[in-house]
């Protein structure tokens, strides 16, 4: 068997499918199926049940996925060391991020990591699920590091360091009856239409936690997939919000009111998957970030 193989195994025993497989690699389908079945040969097994509608792995694929990543993540350490030695830090990131942050402007943290470590390839995604589909991607290997807003109950199998916390405040129209208020309770909030971001969404989860603990269920009006687009369904009226203090005055035409009684809050943390030593590269990264939280936010 060699590194290529292996390779190969590892996206289709992810992707679940030689099609998406080969689309992730660069490659032809023919070319990872070629592979795929080289390698069996070679086990003398089937990794994988096939039939016309899906891809599952046999027990034998399942017992060598950890080891394949294992032995892919050594030599890219291996590589990584004698690239090092002889021409300075070198490798590839695969970096997933929340659409906008206003606590770390990613662009610029990338940027002078860049200009330090101009030959490591560095790769941005963000994920339509948020962050639970951020921490997902880490989980398996999708991605090296993602920064994530999730209580740490949902952060399992992952290192987390957290960079920062803001607090939560409640986003009101300025015509609304409670918005000159110094501060408001959920409680008072009960019955209200809301504006929020769609499932799976860090700060989604954790008001959606709190309304169901105090027992008042939420009404969500209008979803939508930017945190920075909430106050403009606000001020119209289509609703009220509770979010994250990202930034540090409200919208026109919207009131922010601190939260009382009550500690909800938001951290931004930066994850890697567990039991697995990160990569110079990644270190490097991540040193940077615990310095590049920007103030005035909390």
């Amino acid at each position: 068997m060699d590194s290529r193989q292996l390779e190969y195994f590892v996206a289709v025993a992810e992707e679940l499918s030689f099609t998406r497989a080969a689309q992730r690699l660069f490659t032809v389908q023919s070319t990872v199926s070629a592979a795929v079945r080289a390698l069996e040969t070679d086990l003398k097994t089937t990794l994988f049940d096939r039939s016309t509608r899906r891809v599952t792995l046999s027990a034998a694929g399942a017992a060598l996925l950890p080891e394949a990543k294992a032995a892919l993540e050594a030599l890219d350490r291996a590589r990584a060391a004698v690239e090092e030695a002889s021409a300075g830090l070198r490798g590839n990131i695969r970096i997933g991020t929340l659409a906008r942050l206003g606590l770390v402007n990613l662009a610029e943290l990338l940027g002078a990591f860049h200009r330090t470590y101009p030959l490591v390839d560095v790769q941005v995604t963000t994920s339509p699920t948020g962050s639970s589909g951020l921490a997902d991607d880490v989980r398996h290997g999708r991605l090296d590091v993602a920064l994530v807003g999730l209580a740490r109950s949902e952060l399992h199998g992952l290192e987390v360091r957290d960079l920062a916390t803001v607090p939560f405040v409640v986003l009101l129209p300025s015509s609304h009856p409670l918005a000159d208020r110094p501060s408001i309770r959920l409680d008072e909030l009960r019955g209200e239409r809301f504006v929020d971001m769609p499932r799976g969404f860090g700060n989604r989860s954790m008001v959606d936690r709190a309304f169901d603990t105090a027992g008042m269920p939420r009404r969500i009006q209008v979803e939508v997939p930017e945190l920075t687009t909430i106050p403009d369904y606000v001020r119209v009226g289509l609703g009220v919000a509770v979010v994250p203090q990202l930034e540090p005055a409200s919208a026109p035409g919207v009131a922010q009111l601190p939260i009382a009684g009550n500690d909800l809050s938001w951290t931004l943390s930066v994850i890697t998957v567990s039991g697995r030593q990160p990569t110079r590269a990644v270190t490097a990264l991540l040193d940077l970030m615990s310095t590049s939280v920007r103030p005035g936010y909390f």
